[in-house]
This record gives C-alpha cells, sequence and structure tokens, in this order.
C-alpha cells in the first residue's frame, strides 16, 4: 500500500544561463516582460546545467524525500532521457511507473535563465502529452492518496476518469490542475471538482474559474467552497503569498524570503506537494502552508526543479515561521 501515487508528466531538463539574456518591459506579452537577446547572433551561454523535471516527478521526490511511500505514474521514451529519469526516480527511492513508449521521444524542455532567476521555457511535450490509462494497471496499484499533477494538451481528457476512478475506490484526491484543465469551465468541472480533496490553484487560475476578480479573494472563496466543498482550496499568490480555505475558515500567509533567489523552475510544484505531504502526516492547515512554503523557498535557491526539495529531517523554520491568520 502507498501512501501517495503521482500522476502526470516527466520532462528532461537543460538549463541556459546567460548575462546575454535581457529582461524587457513589454504590454504585449502576458506577463507584461520579455526575455530577449539579440537577432541572428552567436549568445554565450557559460552555464549549463542537465536536469528532470514534470509535475509528477517533481512531486514525487517531494513525497519520498519527506518520508511517504511513494510511486510515480507517467510516461517517457525509450530514450536516454527516458532511463535518466527513471533512474533518478529510483535513487530517490520512487517506485516507478513508467511507460517506456517506443514511438516518440521523452518531453524536454529548454530553460533560458537571465540574471536575476527570471526565465523563459521552451517545451517539447514528447510522449509525456500522450498517456493513457492502458499505460498502467491502476487496479493492482493500492493507494492512500493520489496527486494528479498538471494535465495539459491530449491529458486533459483523463481528468474526469482518473477522477472518477480514484474517488470510487475512496482514494483521497489531491489536484494542481494544468491551465487547459481550468479552461475546461466550471460546467464540465462541478461533477469532478466535488470528489477532490484538495485543489491547488493560483490566483489567476481561481479568478478564471469563478469569473470573480482575482484581487476579490473573499468572493473567490465563496464560489470555490460551493464548487469543491468538503475539499480544501489552496489558491497560491506568488510574491504575495497563499491563501487556503476548507468551506469554514481561510488561512492567509505570506512568504518565506530565500537567501537568494536562482530559479522559480518548480516553485509550484514544491508548495504544492509539500502542502499535501504535511496534510497526509499531520492533517493540520497550518503545517501544511508552513511545509509547503519553506519547501517552494528551499527550491528557489537552486537550480532545477527537484534540486532542494526538503527532506523529512530538515527544519521547515531555517527562513522564519509563517504568520498565519485565520478569519
Amino acid at each position: 500500500m502507498y501512501d501517495i501515487i503521482t500522476i502526470g508528466t516527466a520532462t528532461r531538463d537543460v538549463f541556459l544561463k546567460s548575462p546575454a539574456f535581457k529582461i524587457l518591459r513589454d504590454p504585449s506579452f502576458a506577463t507584461g516582460q520579455a526575455e530577449c537577446f539579440a537577432l541572428g547572433s552567436k549568445i554565450e551561454a557559460p552555464e549549463i546545467y542537465f536536469t528532470t523535471g514534470g509535475g509528477a516527478t517533481n512531486a514525487a521526490v517531494t513525497f519520498s524525500r519527506q518520508g511517504l511511500k511513494t510511486a510515480c505514474l507517467t510516461k517517457v521514451g525509450n530514450d536516454p532521457n527516458g532511463k535518466e529519469i527513471i533512474q533518478e526516480l529510483k535513487s530517490e527511492g520512487v517506485s516507478v511507473f513508467v511507460k517506456q513508449e517506443k514511438r516518440g521521444g521523452t518531453a524536454y524542455s529548454v530553460i533560458l535563465m537571465a540574471p536575476g532567476g527570471e526565465r523563459t521555457i521552451l517545451v517539447h511535450r514528447g510522449v509525456s502529452e500522450k498517456i493513457s490509462p492502458s499505460d498502467f494497471s491502476l487496479n493492482s496499484i493500492k493507494t492512500r492518496w493520489v496527486y494528479l499533477a498538471p494535465l495539459g494538451g491530449k491529458n486533459v481528457r483523463l481528468f474526469k476518469p482518473l477522477v472518477d476512478y480514484f474517488y470510487k475506490n475512496k482514494i483521497k484526491i489531491a489536484v494542481n490542475p494544468s491551465g487547459a484543465q481550468i479552461k475546461m469551465g466550471v460546467k464540465k468541472l462541478i461533477p469532478i471538482l466535488k470528489k477532490i480533496d484538495v485543489f491547488i490553484l493560483n490566483q489567476e487560475e481561481a479568478g478564471y474559474l469563478t469569473g470573480v476578480d482575482f484581487k476579490k479573494e473573499q468572493k473567490i472563496f465563496k464560489k470555490l467552497d460551493d464548487l469543491i466543498t468538503p475539499g480544501i482550496a489552496v489558491m497560491t499568490k506568488g510574491r504575495d503569498g497563499v491563501s487556503v480555505s476548507d468551506g469554514k475558515h481561510i488561512w492567509q500567509a505570506g512568504i518565506l524570503k530565500e537567501k537568494k533567489l536562482v530559479d522559480r523552475t518548480g516553485a509550484g510544484d514544491a508548495f504544492g506537494s509539500g502542502f499535501v505531504a504535511s496534510l497526509i502526516k499531520k492533517d493540520n492547515i497550518e503545517d501544511a502552508i508552513q511545509l509547503g512554503s519553506a519547501n517552494a523557498t528551499s527550491k528557489l535557491e537552486s537550480i532545477g526543479a527537484k534540486n532542494g526539495l526538503l527532506k523529512k529531517n530538515e527544519s521547515i523554520y531555517k527562513w522564519g515561521k509563517l504568520k498565519i491568520k485565520k478569519i
């Protein structure tokens, strides 16, 4: 019996860091900024790092490092990158249920890092967007919890059947949705959300899903509580922290300040998996916010989505104790 299994993507990541990558303000882009370099020139990238990523594998490493018996269900190519991902998961103590697809390669991301930790990610989704229920024998995998990492592209079609299956089998469900899942719309999501125990999304996604201005937090939670009750809704707010509702109370917290911002990649996965890991072990929302925040902060200080993720014997207070307000 596993404590938790994760389902979602696995990627091979390469980080290129160069002082020639410049951040410019540009309102024509969704983020209001653009990462730029000279067209047609040869750009020196003095620093290069090879790591692995993908929501399912990132979360699985957090859970395993926190002492939970963990398995990861994902899909990679039958290539060196896929084999590297499998080997890394095994070295982290994660049980691997990985489909190695002969047709198509492992998902691949190139991360262009500018000074200061900001980055742009170029993504080749490979076989990771072609996960199928037939790739795994879910009946043979016994678990208390499941963590559904973001399911984008063609994998969106798996969202409802997976939730239905785990709900039917009385397995607790945590979901960190992708933008594509959120864009399914309230009408399609209502029968799914009612079966979820923990739903983790960012402020913009919460605003889009509920149709409420993302700055109007209490109105957002009023709608989220109606959609998710009796589950827990978690809304991350970037540098403004996090808010959590169980339908009765709202907990609000800021952030823990990293000693040095190195890389933001995987910070959302680190918070979500840290939050759920603590909830599984202690069933206390304040403790879950602290661990999630500490895990994300630790990750920010290292390059790569998994580097820096906390182990169970590491202090979650090395950056201080969060002030958490309950209303």
